[in-house]
């Protein structure tokens, strides 16, 4: 039995992936900062709920223990994200952006990622066939926003790509690391989620399709890489 722990997982796309991985036959931990949020999502999926602030230490901390206490951990996926958005929902662009802004999306999007790696990096060392999925953006390929004809070019923000490129990074450093595991970045597509004001193109079943295929990948699997739905990303 797979057991599979998703961050922000209580709806949109984390929520969707629980939902495919639990029809797969997964065991998995719906994460969420809220816990009654939480235990409604995992009971409506047949998950476990799991009180999780990736932005907490001790939140994370005490997760770590209570999935230990569980049996362990196969797969993990680094769902949970912010956006920086401001009045009539418009994403807050370089003039208004401050360091502010832009520390409350890092500590999400990439610290986040890094704490809660780290916390469970011991379980995940002690599985036979180990992932890590992180949820990254195609806003963070640099090759795709410096393109004038790539969709990517006109997004305004600063925080939220550069945020997800530093996600990139971090993935291949894991993964290098971490022969071992199996550790990618994946890009959902612009999906309709609370996160983008529900202004997405896509449905959340097709935008977890990546993170689904990712999160299932073989001992043989690719490692250190950035894709969506069609395959490889440029970075």
């Amino acid at each position: 039995m797979t057991t599979t722990l998703i961050t922000g997982a209580n709806k949109g796309l984390g929520y969707e992936t629980a939902r495919r991985l639990v029809e797969a036959g997964h065991t998995v931990y719906v994460g969420s900062r809220d816990a009654e949020r939480g235990r409604r999502a995992a009971e409506r999926l047949g998950a476990r709920p799991l009180v999780l602030d990736v932005t907490d230490d001790a939140s994370v901390a005490a997760a770590a223990k209570i999935v230990e206490a569980g049996g362990g951990l196969d797969v993990l996926v680094n769902n949970a994200g912010i956006e920086q958005r401001g009045d009539g929902n418009i994403v807050v662009g370089a003039a208004e952006l401050t360091g502010d802004m832009m520390r409350a999306v890092f500590d999400t999007n990439v610290f986040g990622v890094v704490r809660v790696t780290h916390a469970f990096l011991p379980l995940l060392r002690r599985s036979t066939a180990p992932v890590v999925v992180n949820v990254s953006s195609g806003l963070a390929s640099l090759s795709r926003v410096s393109t004038p004809d790539d969709p990517a070019y006109a997004y305004p923000g600063v925080a939220y790509p550069a945020s997800k490129a530093a996600v990139n990074m971090v993935t291949v450093q894991y993964a290098k690391a971490l022969p071992g595991m199996r550790i990618n970045a994946v890009e959902p597509g612009f999906t309709a989620t609370d996160l983008n004001g529900n202004t997405g193109t896509q449905t959340v079943e097709e935008g977890a399709e990546i993170i689904v295929r990712m999160a299932t990948v073989g001992p043989d699997g690719p490692t250190g890489g950035y894709f969506d739905a069609a395959g490889r990303l440029p970075w």
